[in-house]
């Protein structure tokens, strides 16, 4: 039998949209940053990527992190905004739609009386 492979959470990093709010919202990162105490963060918390959402044990090696190929490559994916909720609706047909229609009504037989070309329709 082969191995079972399963998703490594180790090193999984934020989703875009959540780096994406810490980067509108200082509120947002501050709430994220302060979820872990500082003692058991690399570098005792002072080093942090927002953008990659990493920390690093001393400034050089978050200088040279920030110049690296991964670094610049979330740069810029994190440039495009998230999809939305509403965009992934409006992508299978769902939304708003403020348009007014009318539903039509179904002939009866008081409205075949009162019209001869309607009941001509319903003759056909």
């Amino acid at each position: 039998m082969g191995s079972i492979r399963r998703s490594k959470t180790k090193r999984r990093t934020r989703d875009f949209d959540q780096v994406h709010a810490d980067l509108r919202s200082s509120k947002h990162l501050a709430q994220h940053t302060g979820a872990k105490a500082i003692e058991d963060l690399p570098g005792l918390g002072r080093w942090y990527c927002v953008e990659c959402a990493k920390w690093f044990e001393a400034e050089n090696s978050l200088q040279h992190h920030r110049k690296g190929k991964n670094h610049k490559r979330r740069v810029r994916l994190l440039r495009e905004e998230p999809y939305s909720q509403k965009e992934a609706e409006a992508a299978i047909g769902l939304g708003t739609d403020n348009r007014q229609r009318t539903i039509p009504q179904p002939l009866t037989a008081k409205d075949a009386t009162a019209s001869p070309e309607k009941s001509m329709e319903i003759d056909e």
